[in-house]
């Protein structure tokens, strides 16, 4: 894609794609320099959309409602390319409007470049390619080109997030997300280590290995470190990487079409990673991804096991579809133990619990520390990616008492599951001051209106981006 800003002379072969607030449908004719539509055919309102012929151009009009949030527009400038790609094959322009701000004109370029991105990746038949597409940005920011410049670096780390969630069983695997850190390491300023089962023996990681027993895929226990000269602030992240998921001897009983999604903690980690290095941001980062093939053979792991872990805790293994808790124990422990973190933060599609309790519309959030809960609440408000907070009273770490072991990695009950999968990680963070777990289950991998079945939507990369950004402020 080749951006241009502010041409002299915008192309009069070029889609032009002019977005207009409902407040604003007055001033339209005077944007376009002629009658604009009658009302009855395009009004602005958010959602809405018109595309027709004036003397020779392809006109769009997108209309964005009165106030719209960051994820409308996005949403809108998305579906440019992905619902309107063979009316773009020509070049596109696109007029921002006046008084958009800053954060307006990132959410519609981010959003434009995220149209490009298709699911057939098998396909015969190819989708719409855009590698070579001329685009216009008429635009009166003064910092234009910066805002493009970091919203096609946004989108790639969407897209990447997008890509490793979609992608099948037998590309994305541990060892595929240890190679994808370590090309990430050497054209970024980070250092990776990759832990193989031999190296993660030696570190006590003995519940994520117990997980990644039946599989024949190597286990990868993932390190990525990035360090800025002028950081204060020191963020620590793991993500779960589970790249299948079958539930193990506990095998599940549906939905395992879908399984290729539960290491959607681990997209988004190594996609803000990518991120963070691309756009360097002042701050100290450490990626922990532990991943696993949570498979059954003759070695896999048996419920009513009792395993150990980094954290030299010994666990009861009373369910081995609770897998990922097991592996995010190894990585939390590892992470606080080894590294001097202000703040932990782990994303996990855990629980059909966090489901159960907010649908699609959001995360579950779990923090033991206020302001840290409150932050990315906000930052997770300000890009449309919702969390809402769960208690972690000590009364829950009741139900994950074992009567063999220290600690059971499930309770056996049909309530409160993703607290009390909240405590059982909680308990090997070794009381660090400030941590948070977000349950994405039910946001990461989810229907849309751009694929006709479930897609990764990225869930995390905005809203972490965000709040280290507010944090820097």
């Amino acid at each position: 894609m080749q951006f241009k800003i502010n041409p002299k002379s915008p192309s009069k072969t070029f889609l032009r794609v002019i977005p207009v607030f409902e407040d604003a449908i007055a001033g339209l004719a005077e944007k376009l320099g002629k009658p604009a539509p009658a009302p009855v055919l395009f009004s602005g309102k958010k959602d809405s959309a018109y595309c027709y012929d004036s003397e020779g151009q392809l006109i769009l009009l997108l209309g964005l409602g009165q106030n719209p949030d960051y994820k409308t527009i996005e949403t809108a400038f998305r579906r440019i390319l992905s619902k309107n790609g063979t009316l773009a094959e020509n070049g596109v322009s696109i007029d921002l409007p006046d008084n958009f701000t800053a954060t307006q004109a990132e959410a519609a370029l981010v959003g434009f470049v995220l149209g490009t991105y298709s699911i057939g990746f098998y396909k015969s038949a190819k989708a719409t390619e855009f590698d070579g597409l001329k685009v216009e940005i008429r635009s009166v920011q003064e910092k234009a080109k910066v805002l493009v410049d970091r919203a096609e670096k946004i989108a790639a780390a969407k897209i990447e997030a997008f890509r490793l969630v979609d992608l099948p069983p037998n590309k994305i695997t541990p060892e595929y997300l240890a190679d994808w850190a370590k090309k990430l390491a050497k054209k970024s300023k980070l250092s990776t280590t990759v832990f193989d089962s031999k190296r993660a023996k030696s570190e006590g990681l003995e519940a994520f290995l117990a997980v990644g027993r039946g599989s024949s895929k190597e286990p990868k226990f993932i390190i990525l470190e990035y360090r800025h000269p002028k950081a204060k602030h020191h963020i620590g992240l793991v993500g779960k990487g589970v790249t299948f998921d079958t539930g193990g001897l506990n095998v599940k009983t549906q939905g395992m079409h879908e399984m290729k999604s539960d290491m959607g903690g681990a997209a988004a980690v190594l996609a803000t990673t990518q991120l963070v290095s691309d756009l360097q941001l002042a701050i100290n980062l450490t990626a922990i991804v532990p991943s696993v093939e949570n498979a059954i053979d003759k070695d896999a792991y048996l419920p009513s096991e009792v395993i150990g872990s980094h954290a030299g805790l010994s666990i009861e293994v009373v369910d081995t579809d609770a897998e990922g808790r097991l592996i995010l124990a190894d990585g939390l422990s590892y992470l606080a133990k080894k590294y001097k973190i202000d703040q932990v933060i782990d994303l996990a599609t855990l629980t059909g619990s966090a489901i159960g309790t907010f649908g699609y519309e959001c995360a579950a959030l779990f923090s033991n520390d206020e302001s840290l809960s409150h932050g990315l609440q906000e930052a997770g408000k300000a890009v449309g990616e919702k969390s809402w907070p769960l208690p972690l009273w000590d009364s829950y770490a009741k139900e994950m008492d074992s009567e063999i072991a220290d600690i059971k990695n499930y309770n056996g009950k049909p309530f409160a599951g993703a607290i009390t999968a909240a405590k059982f990680l909680q308990a090997f963070t070794h009381g660090h001051p400030s941590w948070a777990h977000l349950d994405i289950a039910g946001v990461s991998f989810t229907d849309s209106e751009f694929a006709k079945t479930k897609t990764g939507t990225a869930y995390g990369v905005g809203l972490l981006l965000r709040y280290i950004e507010r944090m820097l402020e």
